[in-house]
């Protein structure tokens, strides 16, 4: 599990510069994460967790506070998460998560994606049970049997640990996010997560090769440059 999770964040790292919007994009989910679980980070983890990864890729704080303000307020927008699957180039296996005003505006932007690289929508589930829908909190350290024993004892679904130039990755099920997560904080204390994320890491990887490479880049580009896209998953491995 872990050099395919390893693979995406090389791929991201990649093409986080087509990412222009960002601030925007955090916004949306800090409002949307607070307005469904709380504006108050210390009792919101999810919430906790999304304003750290937002500080660490430089959102600048008034664009955070701004969210959480408006989720606090009465009305505000009503965005509802939206998920599409389907087979980029090279057959890879894709899945495009969105924050949306407007399903149909989304769909239509999403499905132009695919259609102008040559790329194909699939129906719900068409290629997300080949991806493992994960928690990830890696931190620093090197006691693996601690960590371990310490999700155990917090009755945490662990689905595996690894240990590599002391640094701990713990992987779960997405349910599992905020008791796992807990339960660090509860034995080890304040804990500098490198990363704390939930995300669907793929089962297997698909090479893409020739022609097909500039093609799937283009459809990342072009998933990326739409508002409405959180986050792109996928099986590549360019």
């Amino acid at each position: 599990m872990g050099r395919a999770f390893q693979n995406r964040k090389e791929s991201m790292a990649k093409t986080a510069a087509a990412k222009t919007k960002v601030y925007s994009k955090y916004g949306r989910e800090i409002y949307v994460c607070a307005k469904s679980g709380g504006v108050d980070p210390a009792g919101n983890l999810t919430l906790r967790g999304l304003i750290d990864r937002a500080k660490k890729d430089q959102v600048p704080s008034h664009v955070i506070d701004k969210a959480l303000d408006k989720a606090s307020g009465a009305g505000g927008e009503d965005f509802s998460p939206a998920r599409y699957e389907g087979f980029g180039p090279g057959n890879c296996m894709v899945i495009v998560d969105c924050l949306t005003d407007n399903p149909n505006r989304t769909f239509g932007d999403v499905r132009s994606c695919f259609t102008k690289t040559k790329s194909k929508l699939g129906t719900p589930g068409s290629v997300s049970h080949m991806f493992d829908h994960c928690a990830i909190l890696a931190f620093a350290g090197g006691d693996e049997d601690a960590v371990l024993e310490a999700l155990m004892e917090a009755d945490v679904d662990v689905t595996d640990i690894e240990n590599e130039d002391e640094r701990i990755t713990v992987f779960a099920p997405h349910t599992e996010y905020a008791k796992a997560k807990q339960a660090l904080l509860d034995t080890f204390g304040e804990i500098d997560f490198e990363v704390d994320e939930i995300q669907f890491v793929p089962q297997t990887t698909t090479v893409i090769e020739g022609d097909d490479v500039a093609m799937f880049e283009k459809l990342l580009d072009m998933l990326n440059d739409l508002d409405d896209v959180q986050n792109v998953y996928h099986n590549a491995e360019v």
